[in-house]
């Protein structure tokens, strides 16, 4: 088993045991492997558990020497409250807040964790790429703003003026632009790995565990309704503003661009809580 857990992946999932086996599967591939799973399942019973799939990656993922846990956590009470629930959970000096429907390259976690070490900030994000927009370019949603130095706090607000950042990882906006600047990276050439600024990003995260929890984590969940969406993005607001993140360049994440599972969206966290 895994001797050392440096990052734990924390994965909630609902009624996508497909999906989270297939997710599961880029993680087992993972070249880092100092890192624990840590999935909060919310599906009706039986849950995910019962599911053959998940069964057979599972065994698979454990047998290359990474640990899982997997919890079942009932009544829903809302996804901010289901991350609570997670981060409640980590041990490890960083958590990963991983969505269950995504895919990953596998120097994904190891170019994350080298990241936020050497940006010493509160969080660095993966942009899910949707694929299915390959051939749909959109040229006014597509511009990046790079750090040139390094990555400080930084306060973002909705509707403000750095908010409209955000559409760079709609569709495959970002896909499209690091397409464009590596195409002439020789084979072989050093990382080219650089950070970008952001108004958030949806469904890769990782987070130093600690300044999480300093920035209060998800424990807004009380002040909402358990039907709401935008809780990644209140807590990732309240973490760049007092330890700075940022986007990672080029990504390695993939949406499967599932339906949602989340389909009262009318309460939206940050416009919600925002003061």
């Amino acid at each position: 088993m895994t001797a050392i857990s440096t990052i734990d992946v924390l994965i909630p999932t609902y009624t996508r045991a497909c999906a989270l086996a297939v997710t599961l599967t880029s993680l087992a591939a993972q070249d880092f492997r100092e890192f624990k799973v840590i999935i909060s399942d919310q599906s009706d019973p039986p849950g995910v558990r019962c599911s053959a799939e998940v069964r057979a990656v599972l065994r698979f993922v454990e047998a290359g020497g990474i640990d899982v846990q997997l919890e079942t956590h009932l009544p829903r009470r809302g996804m901010a409250e289901q991350r609570a629930f997670l981060l409640s959970l980590a041990t490890a000096p960083y958590c990963l807040f991983l969505d269950d429907d995504v895919l990953l390259q596998n120097d994904l976690l190891g170019r994350l964790h080298r990241s936020i070490i050497k940006e010493r900030c509160g969080f660095v994000g993966s942009a899910l790429h949707g694929l299915s927009y390959i051939a749909e370019e959109r040229p006014h949603q597509q511009e990046i703003d790079f750090w040139d130095g390094p990555v400080v706090p930084e306060e973002v607000v909705p509707g403000g003026e750095a908010w409209p950042r955000h559409h760079l990882h709609s569709a495959a906006n970002l896909f499209h632009v690091q397409n464009r600047m590596l195409a002439n990276e020789p084979a072989g050439a050093a990382d080219p790995t650089r950070h970008y600024r952001v108004a958030w990003i949806g469904g890769c995260v990782l987070f130093d565990t600690g300044k999480l929890r300093e920035a209060g984590g998800f424990d807004f969940w009380t002040q909402l309704p358990d039907a709401h969406c935008g809780e990644d993005v209140h807590a990732q607001l309240k973490v760049m503003a007092r330890f700075g993140g940022c986007g990672i360049f080029p990504s390695g994440a993939f949406h499967m661009e599932l339906p949602t599972t989340i389909s009262t969206r009318e309460v939206d966290a940050p416009l919600a809580l925002f003061k």
